[in-house]
């Protein structure tokens, strides 16, 4: 396996998830950025020989910094920082953000501007490295000064101190200090400047959006193929999919849905069936207007990755150190960009799911699906066939919708005030989450549904794509069968919602295959 390299300027978003779900173990230090470190490193040692008074290096933090410290008491401050901010509450957070966090807190600590010792950066990459995962809470974080409850559980745990998360069980914790032991670590002991370096931050807020920017890049096309379905299955018509209606209001993410419709609904049988003597002019605008709906949820998606991308390569400790020698005490570690990017993130996965539920609906309706059978059950009335499975979108949707309100305009000052504009960053987060899921519930419910549909329509055979899609739905362990008989749908709506979040029901990972595939 080749190394996985941390040079503080290269980290991607595509390198987090490879680390943090697929559990990459082999994270190293570039030599090159471990020698700028530690020159970073002798200026901070030098200022302090020097008797500057430095913000959290020989001040107290926060209200008190007017408080100077005592040099011998400059390590002792440290601990005290860690130990007295690991203040977090409620669930742990999932595995997969921890392992995001700890890469990316190695990865910013790995620059110049840290001044950190390389020794620091070499503990938390063999705790990564090793499995570990420390319990950190989802709650507690304001996003300002940085997530500092969330990282002071980190560095609890390389003090030997606090618990980690064990293999068995969610709820099986070992203490932190076992736990390194097993591994042949010692406990950390934080020097001056490194606990604050260490908390000063945004990275839990960033591990979570960069994992929510690639899991929602992967809902968006798995919900354009679900569209592209629900097209076929009631019989609408790919018109307004046409190129060059795009081109006049050339929005790029309009543009990407238009094109990636338009390939999943080519050579298909069910669109001739209906192109001579169709009485609609036009279809509703959960099915006209996909592109452009869709497209700007595009957009938004792009707009969170490209500040994600600055994020995980930026310097968010504080103070930072200069090559003049200087250590300038700032704010980068104010989590505002990445807290509205996690609000917009939050607010465009509601409108995803919203449409998709508004085309389940026309899908179930026999007075809006064209010609399917109610609740698309060849025996309606004794048997209710997908009736609940809108219902349950529906309560989904309203769900997202109360959930969508956005955190970063919802500052409460704290720190006697000393700090009073927070972005609220992590419950940002937190929501954005929540209507994750649910728009991946959401769209497993239509793509459910629109399968379903396609049933009534044999032996014509929709588009090339989407009868991919389908063949992706229905085969394999986890397929779902037609619906032939009442049965519970709860079941077959989670695995597909397990799928839709894997990625394994994405257009381009169930690829073209021949559409007779469909017969």
């Amino acid at each position: 396996m080749t190394a996985f390299t941390l040079d503080g300027q290269s980290l991607v978003i595509g390198d987090v998830v490879r680390v943090a779900r697929d559990r990459e173990t082999s994270v190293q230090v570039a030599p090159a950025a471990r020698a700028l470190l530690e020159a970073s490193r002798g200026r901070v040692e030098a200022a302090i020989a020097g008797g500057q008074t430095i913000y959290g290096i020989n001040t107290g933090f926060g209200k008190l910094a007017s408080v100077r410290i005592a040099p011998d008491q400059l390590d002792q401050l440290q601990a005290n920082l860690i130990r007295s901010h690991a203040a977090g509450v409620g669930r742990p957070l999932p595995a997969d953000a921890v392992r995001a966090l700890m890469l990316l807190r190695a990865n910013v600590l790995v620059r110049p501007t840290s001044g950190v010792r390389p020794a620091l950066v070499d503990t938390l990459v063999a705790a990564l490295n090793a499995g570990l995962i420390p319990l950190v809470p989802e709650q507690g974080s304001v996003g300002a000064s940085g997530d500092l409850a969330p990282l002071s559980h980190v560095a609890l745990a390389l003090m030997g101190e606090g618990e980690v998360l064990g293999d068995g069980p969610a709820e099986q914790r070992v203490p932190a200090g076992l736990a390194l032991a097993s591994e042949g670590l010692a406990p950390y002991a934080f020097a001056p400047k490194e606990g604050l370096a260490f908390i000063n931050g945004t990275q839990a807020q960033t591990a979570l959006l960069a994992l929510l920017v690639h899991d929602a890049r992967v809902l968006w096309r798995t919900a354009l193929g679900a569209a592209a379905m629900s097209l076929e299955a009631l019989r609408g018509t790919p018109a307004p999919l046409d190129p060059r209606i795009h081109q006049a209001r050339p929005h790029p993410g309009q543009i990407e849905a238009a094109g990636l419709m338009r390939a999943l609904l080519a050579e298909s049988e069910i669109r001739e069936s209906h192109r001579e003597n169709d009485p609609r002019v036009q279809d509703a605008y959960s099915l006209r207007c996909a592109p452009q709906v869709l497209g700007a949820v595009a957009d938004a998606i792009r707009f969170a990755e490209e500040t994600c991308a600055i994020e995980l390569n930026a310097s968010t400790d504080n103070p930072l150190v200069f090559e003049t020698g200087e250590v300038i005490s700032g704010g980068n570690f104010h989590g505002q960009p990445v807290a509205q990017a996690l609000d917009i993130l939050a607010m465009t996965l509601t409108t995803l799911q919203a449409i998709a539920e508004r085309r389940v609906e026309r899908l179930v309706n026999p007075d809006l699906s064209q010609g399917l059978p109610a609740f698309l059950t060849a025996d309606p009335g004794l048997s209710s066939g997908y009736m609940m499975v809108q219902i349950t979108a529906a309560s989904l949707v309203a769900e997202s919708r109360t959930l969508a309100m956005p955190a970063s305009i919802g500052s409460i000052p704290t720190d006697a005030n000393q700090e009073d504009f927070v972005p609220m960053g992590m419950a940002a987060a937190y929501k954005a989450r929540r209507i994750l899921e649910n728009a991946q519930r959401v769209v497993a419910a239509e793509l459910m549904c629109a399968a379903q549909g396609l049933e009534f329509l044999r032996p014509l055979v929709p588009g090339r794509g989407v009868a991919a899609l389908y063949r992706c739905i229905r085969d394999g362990e986890d397929g779902i069968a037609p619906l032939t008989a009442d049965r519970p749908p709860a079941p077959d709506l989670e695995r597909l919602a397990a799928r839709v979040a894997s990625g394994a029901l994405d257009p381009l990972a169930c690829g073209a295959r021949d559409p007779l595939s469909f017969a």
